[in-house]
């Protein structure tokens, strides 16, 4: 297995560049023979090649700590697998907001190809363990991603209190702050909270082409 940091995106390299020596400490002491999901080569997927097209931000907790279901993309589910309990609030929550069909498929890479970066606040975990690497270090990692993506004015969606802890990077007019999606948040505040009419709705003031949530 290379270096993790050589799998990043060639611009996001330089980005995270200050936090290097971070990614490689935390891979070098917590990765390297261990059994970690997603593989190697996707626990950076989320970030796009070009980060100027990151127009939303979803931050979630961890990878789900199946290696069948973890796929680099926060909340993310293969689309032959039957849906986990939080995305199935999602697709509740989303059916709600916008009066639209019930989105059955868990796949969200069709969000990425429009510029939504879903992302983890801990980017990896172990096989059949959830939040197992929650203090292993990856929280200055995506404090340093998601900084750059605060600068740039992306919007931002933050769910359940690791993620809100990024809140202050962002103009709260930019910002949607919830409860996680989990069953056993969902009702405290993510359910009625409209996510997807409000980035639609920002990114119409801002003259960009709305996400089509699927």
């Amino acid at each position: 297995m290379g270096s993790l940091f050589q799998t990043l995106p060639k611009a996001w390299q330089e980005i995270l560049s200050p936090v290097r020596s971070n990614i490689d400490e935390l891979e070098a002491k917590f990765l390297l023979g261990s059994d970690f999901i997603p593989d190697h080569q996707h626990v950076f997927r989320a970030l796009p090649k070009d980060p100027r097209t990151a127009k939303v931000l979803i931050v979630g907790q961890d990878p789900y700590p199946n290696p069948s279901n973890a796929m680099g993309l926060a909340f993310s589910y293969p689309s032959t697998q039957k849906l986990p309990a939080s995305l199935k609030n999602i697709f509740g929550e989303l059916q709600t907001d916008l009066n639209q069909p019930l989105r059955i498929n868990g796949d969200l890479t069709d969000w990425q190809d429009q510029g939504v970066v879903l992302l983890n606040r801990v980017l990896t975990t172990r096989s059949g363990i959830s939040n197992a690497h929650q203090k292993i270090g990856w929280q200055k990692v995506t404090d340093q991603i998601c900084s750059v993506l605060a600068v740039q004015e992306t919007l931002a969606i933050l769910w359940g209190k690791s993620a809100q802890e990024l809140a202050p990077l962002f103009d709260s007019s930019d910002c949607k702050v919830s409860a996680h999606p989990s069953p056993l948040s969902a009702y405290r505040g993510f359910f009625g909270s409209r996510p997807f009419s409000f980035i639609n709705q920002r990114l119409e003031s801002r003259g960009l082409t709305q996400i089509n949530w699927g």
